[in-house]
């Protein structure tokens, strides 16, 4: 695995700046709001354009590990500070950026303990970039319980929709995962005999076979399951719908746009880079839970009349389309899979996004008391619809081209999965239309007749979410070309 030094720290420079912002958030007073926000955004917008520079900067020609920066921590557990990018993990980091920050923007209006949200919000992220730029097992595990404990306090406090509740039922679920994985780990890290937790030496220990195939099956097993739970696997999804209604806007943004892909990026990093004899043994268990997936998600999504618990259980669909994409064990699979978890960061992003905006002017998310919203807010409305529309697949946005990918790696691994799983996306497709038709179309509400649209200002973070989801849309070839370095390599790469 070809591993590349880093000129510039380009990624210790997205941590470094997160955790500043995080500390200058920490040294305002908190009555001075205004310039919590200008401060939030301004460090959010340094990570993501230096996310930008890194994703263009990456030599797709070379392919393998990037920028990486590897520091001694603890030598004598064999632990190091190891972050590098490929294929798999720019288009997630990239992700992060973005969504990071449209959602400081997305919240400018709330006046309810401005400094702690941003503070809290700053310390989540900050673990999302740390996870997806290391290469150390030990950091992996600690990034991902950082990303997790601020989201209990963040939807507790500032949440609505039995928040108390969604806040438990999510810390709980994915602490749970979280006892999975550490286990996982430290068994790999004393079975391969290395001494180490750097996941290069891991990787090439499971590729050559030095971790036994029966080690390999148990520890595939705990990682899939641990990571699986906050992809949304189903049957551990029942978290994610109610954590999502409950959040507050730019948490629901991270949480579906971000968190979920975390638990996929999980599985595709540690539990099916690792452990390759594991991966084929408990691949077509993987496509039937994310087959299942897709169909209960598409079926629930048309039974709710909740615009967030809509999104949340679309979520469960779409991230079902990854997991279907993780088990086919091909390129195109790997290619779509990713892909899709990309898109649909994006596009649940501005879903939620849109969702804030006309929860903050209407104070109801209940699809039945909307209606005619398009007449009094058109740009809002927009924006939502725009989403709604990727959301179904609609070619020329991004989400078309990460499921057709899986579809095809799908149809040639599991048939009648892949015949379920694109029935399945004509139900979501149905429940996508009827919400677009019941909240923005018919007759107007008097209530909501003199309601303003959205500003400029307050339009850009859905602006850039929206431009995002039409020009990967319109040229996936940005990312398939970045994704395809990793998935080609490692799938040849595999033990035959």
């Amino acid at each position: 695995m070809h591993m590349e030094p880093a000129n510039f720290p380009y990624l210790s420079a997205i941590l470094g700046t997160t955790v500043a912002g995080l500390i200058a958030i920490m040294l305002i007073p908190a009555e001075k709001k205004e310039l919590i926000r200008r401060v939030s955004a301004t460090f959010s917008g340094i990570t993501l354009v230096i996310s930008l520079l890194l994703f263009f900067a990456y030599d797709r020609s070379m392919g393998g590990f990037q920028f990486v920066e590897d520091y001694s921590w603890i030598p004598s557990l064999g632990i190091r500070y190891i972050n590098g990018v490929d294929g798999f993990s720019l288009p997630n980091l990239l992700l992060t950026g973005i969504v990071f920050f449209t959602g400081v923007l997305t919240m400018w209006e709330m006046e309810t303990r401005v400094k702690e949200f941003y503070a809290l919000y700053f310390l989540l992220v900050t673990g999302v970039f740390g996870l997806f730029m290391s290469l150390d097992l030990f950091f992996i595990f600690v990034w991902y319980d950082v990303s997790l404990f601020p989201m209990y306090l963040l939807i507790a406090v500032w949440g609505t929709t039995r928040k108390e509740y969604g806040a438990m039922k999510l810390t709980l679920y994915l602490l749970a995962g979280s006892a999975l994985i550490l286990p996982a780990v430290i068994f790999l890290y004393f079975k391969s005999g290395l001494g180490t937790f750097g996941f290069v030496p891991l990787m090439q220990s499971g590729m050559s076979g030095t971790i036994a195939p029966w080690e390999q099956k148990f520890a595939f097993i705990l990682l899939f399951l641990g990571f699986g739970i906050l992809a949304g696997v189903w049957p551990f999804h029942t978290w994610s719908p109610v954590g999502h209604a409950a959040a507050p806007h730019a948490v629901s943004m991270v949480h579906a746009g971000v968190l979920m892909k975390i638990g996929s990026f999980g599985v595709l990093r540690v539990a099916i880079m690792l452990c390759p004899v594991g991966w084929s043994y408990w691949a077509p268990l993987m496509a039937v839970l994310a087959a299942i997936g897709i169909i209960y998600g598409a079926f629930a999504g048309l039974r709710q009349t909740d615009l967030k618990y809509v999104i949340g259980y679309s979520s469960v669909s779409h991230m079902g389309v990854v997991g279907l994409g993780l088990s086919t064990m091909t390129v195109e699979g790997l290619n779509g899979a990713v892909f899709q978890m990309f898109a649909h960061g994006i596009m649940t992003a501005l879903l939620f996004s849109s969702i804030g905006y006309i929860y903050d002017r209407t104070h109801t998310k209940m699809v039945p008391e909307l209606g005619g919203l398009s007449r009094v807010m058109p740009v809002a409305s927009t924006f939502f619809i725009v989403a709604a529309l990727a959301s179904m697949g609609l070619p020329g946005l991004a989400n078309f081209w990460g499921e057709l990918v899986v579809f095809i790696a799908a149809f040639r691994t599991y048939p009648p999965l892949g015949v379920i799983a694109v029935l399945a996306l004509v139900v979501t497709a149905l429940f996508m239309l009827r919400v677009v038709q019941r909240t923005f179309y018919g007759p107007v509400d008097e209530k909501f007749s003199k309601l303003q649209d959205v500003s400029f200002f307050l339009g850009v973070p859905r602006m850039i979410l929206a431009a995002v989801l039409v020009i990967v849309g319109l040229y996936p070839s940005i990312l398939f070309d970045v994704i395809h370095t990793a998935s080609a390599p490692f799938i040849n790469g595999l033990p035959k």
